[in-house]
C-alpha cells in the first residue's frame, strides 16, 4: 500500500522536530557581541600565625571555610571591563590600585574599567594588618585574571530576582535618638539580584553574579546570651556570602563559578536576637547560606526558561564612567571614587564605603526604568560609613563613626546621577555626533583612563 505524500511529509517533519529536540534540549543558541571569562581563587591565608581578623577584631585558631576571590572579564568588541569580588571586609585603596595595575598588564583591561568589590566579611584578614598575606592576595588576583582572559566565551546574560529572610535593620529611633535594636519595622532590602552569564552549551551558567544586602557578621563578637561563642567565633570564615557561593556551585556540580556583590548594607545585619545580638553558630550560617543560595538558584533556574530566554538582549554595550570626588568630611575633605558601569541593560553604581540601605532605594528611584540598577557598596575604596543626612540628626553608630558630614549624601547621589547619565546613553550629550561633543567625550575618557594610572596624592 502506498503512503499518501501528505502523510509522508508529516512523518518527516515530526521525526525532524524530535531529532532537533534531542539536540537542543538543555542547550540554547547564544547570539551576542559580548565575550566573558571567569576564574576564582582561594585567598585564605596559608598560615594563621599572627593573622588579625578585622571587622570584629579577634584571634582565630582555624579555618571553617575558604575565603575566595573571583574575576569576571567582559569584552563587547570595543570596550573591556572587569569585576573583581573578594570575601574580605573592604576594598582597600592601596590594594585596589595594585590589583588594577596588575590585571591591566595581564589582560589589557584598562585599570579605570576594573571594579573591585568586597563582601564586607567580618571574619577575614585585614590588608594593612597582614602585609605578607596582602602581597599574596595581589598575586592571586593577577593569576585569576590571567586564567579568565585565557578562557573567554561568547555569552548572553540572564537576570532574575528573589528574596532572603535573614537580614534586618539594626537602628531604632526612641525619644529622638538612635539606639541599637533589631528593628523589623526599619527599612530593609531583602531582594536578591542575580545575573547569569551563559555560553548556551548547557543549562549550567558559566558565571553567576549574586547581589544581596546584609552585613556578613554572623560570626561576630558574642554576648553572654550566645554560647558557645561569647568571645566571638574562633575560626576564619567567608560568612554567609561564602556559604551561599558554595551552595550554588554544589547545585551545579562544581561546573559554575559564583561571585557575591554587597549592596547598601550599612545598617542591615543578620537577625540574631541577643544583647543586643548574638554570635551565630553552625545552624545559623547554614540557614543564611542556604537561604541566599536557594534564592539564587531559583532565580537562575527561572531565567533559562524559554519565555525568559526570548527576553534576553543580543547586543551588550559596555560603558564605564568614574570619578574621584571630595566629600565634605568631619576632619577635612574625604576622597571617594564613584563608578558607573553599564553592561547591556544592567547598570552598576558603586560607592567606596558602607552606604545605609536608603542610598540604594534613592538611587534606584532616580534611575527609574532607564536601566536595571544594581547598587554596590564596599567597592573601589574603603572610606567607612555613608550615613544618610536624616540619620545624622538622630545619631547612632553609623553616623557617629562616619568620616563624612551629613551633606555628603547629596554629593554622592548627585555624582552617581551624573555618571549614570554618561553610561546609560539616553542623554543627548552622551551620544551626540556633533564634532565638539565627540571631542569632549574623548578628552574626558582619556583623562579618566590616565588618572587611574597616576600615583595616589
Amino acid at each position: 500500500m502506498r503512503t499518501h505524500p501528505f502523510f509522508s511529509t508529516c512523518i518527516v517533519l515530526l521525526t525532524s522536530l524530535r531529532l532537533v529536540g534531542q539536540v537542543v534540549d538543555g542547550q540554547f543558541p547564544v547570539s551576542s557581541n559580548l565575550r566573558a571569562g571567569v576564574a576564582k581563587v582561594d585567598i585564605t591565608p596559608a598560615d594563621l600565625a599572627g593573622i588579625t581578623v578585622v571587622g570584629h577584631r579577634r584571634q582565630v585558631t582555624a579555618v571553617r571555610d575558604p575565603l575566595r576571590a573571583g574575576v569576571l572579564l567582559l569584552d563587547d568588541g570595543e570596550t573591556k571591563a572587569a569585576i573583581v569580588t573578594m570575601d574580605v571586609i573592604g576594598a582597600w585603596e592601596d590594594m585596589v590600585k595594585l590589583a588594577r595595575e596588575n590585571i591591566e598588564k595581564e589582560t589589557g583591561v584598562p585599570a579605570a574599567n576594573i571594579m573591585v568589590c568586597a563582601s564586607h566579611n567580618h571574619s577575614g584578614p585585614g590588608y594593612v594588618e597582614n602585609l605578607r598575606w596582602a602581597s599574596e592576595l595581589i598575586k592571586k588576583l593577577t593569576a585569576a585574571a590571567k586564567e579568565a582572559a585565557a578562557n573567554m566565551h561568547v555569552v548572553s546574560i540572564g537576570y532574575g530576582e528573589d528574596r532572603i529572610s535573614f537580614g534586618i535593620n539594626r537602628r531604632k529611633t526612641i525619644d529622638g535618638r538612635d539606639v541599637v535594636r533589631l528593628n523589623p519595622e526599619g527599612p530593609n532590602d531583602p531582594r536578591v539580584k542575580v545575573l547569569r552569564f551563559d555560553d548556551g552549551k548547557s543549562l549550567t551558567p558559566m558565571a553567576v553574579l549574586m547581589h544581596a544586602v546584609c552585613h556578613p557578621c554572623f560570626f561576630t563578637w558574642g554576648d553572654k546570651g550566645s554560647p558557645p561563642y561569647p568571645k566571638g567565633y574562633p575560626k576564619m570564615s567567608a560568612d554567609f556570602p561564602g556559604e551561599a557561593q558554595t551552595f550554588v556551585e554544589m547545585v551545579y556540580g562544581q561546573k559554575t563559578m559564583s561571585m557575591f556583590m554587597q549592596g547598601c548594607a550599612g545598617d542591615i545585619r543578620p537577625n540574631l536576637p541577643g544583647y543586643p545580638y548574638r554570635c551565630a553558630d553552625e545552624a545559623d550560617i547554614q540557614w543564611a547560606g542556604r537561604d541566599l543560595g536557594g534564592a539564587v538558584v531559583r532565580a537562575l533556574a527561572l531565567s533559562v526558561t524559554r519565555e525568559k530566554l526570548k527576553q534576553r538582549e543580543s547586543f551588550y554595550q559596555i560603558r564605564v564612567a568614574s570619578e574621584v570626588i571630595e566629600l565634605p568630611g568631619k576632619e577635612g575633605p574625604v576622597r571617594a571614587e564613584m563608578m558607573a558601569m553599564k553592561v547591556g541593560p544592567f547598570l552598576f553604581l558603586t560607592m567606596p564605603g558602607e552606604p545605609m540601605v536608603e542610598y540604594g532605594f534613592k538611587l534606584e528611584k532616580a534611575i527609574a526604568d532607564r536601566a536595571t540598577p544594581i547598587i554596590v557598596g564596599y567597592a573601589n575604596g574603603n572610606i567607612g560609613y555613608l550615613a544618610t543626612a536624616d540619620a545624622h540628626i538622630v545619631g547612632g553608630y553609623e553616623p557617629n563613626m562616619s568620616k563624612v558630614k551629613p551633606e555628603a549624601e547629596a554629593t554622592i547621589l548627585k555624582q552617581l546621577g551624573v555618571l549614570a547619565d554618561k553610561v546609560v546613553g539616553d542623554v543627548f550629550a552622551s551620544f551626540s555626533k556633533h564634532p565638539k561633543d565627540v571631542e569632549k567625550r574623548e578628552a574626558e575618557e582619556k583623562a579618566r583612563l590616565d588618572a587611574a594610572k597616576q600615583p595616589k596624592p
